[in-house]
């Protein structure tokens, strides 16, 4: 089981280092599941992404008092625009501009109402 954490954890730490180049990708979620993946396989590995030059205070903000720094917030309402601006260039169907206007803005209000780190 040890294994199977770490790899998740793994996995996560891959997806979330594309995340920082493609802004379609999230970044912090899934460096917030390595950090939980990470404790329960590997204190080397856990260790290691807290102490992370790029990655660990974003953890250690979200740990201490849930909070997003502003640089992340301003990424993150980036990346929402760019993908909702897409979905418009790409006539993509109402309904579907729709979902995505409600679950964005679900998003972005859950993002901007953190405190900041």
């Amino acid at each position: 089981m040890q294994y199977l954490w770490a790899g998740l954890g793994l996995l996560c730490v891959a997806l979330a280092t594309v995340g920082v180049v493609l802004p379609l990708l999230p970044t912090v979620p899934f460096l917030l599941l390595a950090a939980f993946f990470f404790a329960r396989s590997s204190s080397r590995l856990h260790n290691w992404l807290l102490s992370h030059q790029l990655f660990g205070p974003l953890i250690l903000d979200w740990q201490s008092s849930g909070a997003i720094r502003p640089v992340a917030k301003k990424a993150a309402t980036v990346s929402v625009a760019a993908v909702f601006g897409i979905s418009i260039l790409m006539s993509a169907p109402i309904f579907v501009l729709g979902i995505q206007a409600v679950v964005l803005g679900g998003v972005m209000i859950f993002i901007w109402t953190r405190p900041s780190g």
